[in-house]
């Protein structure tokens, strides 16, 4: 399957991508905020087909001054990433929210016990903007 992304495109699938583990990270700093990025970013790069040579590469220009601002940038960014693979590359639409799904799972797994309710809510607001395109 030969799929056609533009650079903006990709910078696009970045962003969406690895803003998702810094917003994780973000909302687990009561936590091992380090540990919950790592153990994203081994999903991340672990991601095959187009999606998993675009996520290889994390993308330049993810700083912000809080968390807030970090949203502002990642949540629209997994919305439009998922309607521009909706409409070019359905498959890997899915493979895309399947792979930020699981870094956002993994992002939670470190933590002792349950995720706590700031991670849990982090999580939501990634998977309502990942389903609303």
């Amino acid at each position: 399957m030969s799929v056609t992304l533009t650079d903006q495109d990709a910078i696009t699938l970045r962003t969406a991508g690895w803003g998702a583990v810094a917003l994780m990270a973000a909302a687990g700093a009561a936590g091992s905020p380090h540990k919950a990025a790592t153990e994203a970013s081994i999903a991340l790069t672990s991601a095959t087909g187009p999606v998993g040579h675009v996520l290889a590469k994390a993308p330049k220009g993810l700083n912000a001054k809080s968390t807030a601002e970090l949203a502002d940038q990642v949540l629209p960014a997994l919305t439009a990433s998922m309607g521009l693979l909706k409409q070019h590359a359905p498959a890997e639409a899915d493979n895309f929210r399947r792979t930020v799904i699981v870094a956002v799972e993994a992002a939670a797994r470190p933590q002792k016990g349950a995720p706590s309710p700031t991670m849990t809510e982090m999580a939501r607001k990634i998977t309502e903007a990942l389903d609303a395109a």
